[in-house]
């Protein structure tokens, strides 16, 4: 490493004063890259009234944590988010800088790396450290195929993390680190981009990011009606209810249950798929579950070369019967 640079620095992202969902997967990853580099793992937490988000870094594995806590971060501006980034790098002397692959996280890095003229690896699967440069693995041409980019030189590098890449690491709550707050003191007229209201977009009576089981239905259910299937079959996991593109542009379901590139990216335990044909479009959004079950009538569909069990049929005889016969097994 050039200039005595070691080490993780993570830039957490909060909301309402917890940590993002996606911000604590970059805990796995930061903890195994820091370990095999020797390093510490240091967390720069951004936001405002952050006692609860800061204790929480600390149990999902920082050594060292930055609270960059100040009305001006409350909502994201790349303005006030790079003056508090660049203050923790500043401190800690990374040798990579690691953000969620979010909208914030990829304005915030290129800006950043352009201005540091340094390396940026952009939606990382995978990440290492390979002959004195740090190699990223990423998803092109809609998820068809991974490429390796390796980072010019072997000086400060930056990444971002696609969602749902990492798992996020169990919290110990007994974990504390080293915590500092950063000064941080904004000149009129610094940060350019005023916020002034937030307007949270329909959520949906469940979060599709955190079911550990997600049933989802594509246009093989036939019709708006047959999502009826779904529903029951997801009741009786304790799952959540996801769609694909097809059937969000038909209207059959809402926008916030679409699965995929242009929707939501999710990692569950179980992912059963009811009439999926398993578009590229769709299939990029569900490459973190855990174990994938597909039922389809075509048994030349796509989604069974990426699913663990598949079953050919029709999803309106199967998904009856197996919803039945689950609901006796776990007693109603």
């Amino acid at each position: 490493m050039t200039n005595g640079a070691s080490g993780v620095l993570l830039v957490v992202e909060t909301r309402d004063g917890a940590i993002r969902e996606t911000s604590r997967e970059l805990f796995g990853i930061g903890r195994t890259l820091a370990s095999e580099t020797g390093g510490s793992l240091a967390a720069v937490v951004l936001g405002s009234g952050l006692d609860a988000a800061a204790s929480e870094a600390a149990a999902l594995g920082a050594d060292r944590v930055l609270v960059a806590d100040a009305p001006e971060l409350a909502a994201f501006t790349v303005d006030a988010y790079a003056k508090a980034v660049d203050a923790a790098i500043d401190a800690t002397s990374p040798a990579i800088v690691l953000l969620a692959g979010t909208t914030g996280g990829r304005d915030l890095a290129p800006f950043l790396a352009t201005r540091r003229d340094v390396a940026y690896l952009v939606d990382c699967v995978r990440l290492a450290r390979q002959d004195g440069s740090w190699v990223g693995t990423r998803p092109v041409y809609q998820g068809k195929v991974l490429t390796e980019v390796r980072a010019a030189g072997d000086g400060l590098t930056f990444a971002t993390i696609h969602a749902g890449a990492f798992v996020a690491p169990e919290p110990d709550a007994g974990r504390t680190a080293e915590t500092t707050a950063l000064e941080l003191n904004f000149a009129p007229g610094e940060i350019r981009v005023t916020v002034k209201d937030l307007v949270q977009a329909e959520a949906g009576p469940s979060n599709l990011e955190q079911a550990e089981v997600v049933v989802v239905g594509g246009r093989g259910l036939g019709e708006a009606a047959n999502f009826k299937l779904a529903e029951d079959l997801a009741s009786v996991l304790g799952g959540a209810v996801g769609a694909t593109r097809a059937v969000t542009d038909l209207g059959w379901r809402p926008h916030y249950e679409q699965v995929g590139q242009t929707g939501k990216t999710i990692a569950p335990k179980l992912y059963i798929g009811l009439g999926v044909s398993g578009a590229v479009q769709h299939t990029v959004g569900i490459r973190g579950s855990e174990t994938i079950v597909a039922i389809n009538r075509d048994p030349d569909a796509p989604i069974f070369k990426m699913a663990d069990f598949g079953i050919v049929g029709d999803v309106q005889e199967i998904v009856p019967k197996l919803t039945e016969k689950l609901r006796a097994v776990r007693g109603g």
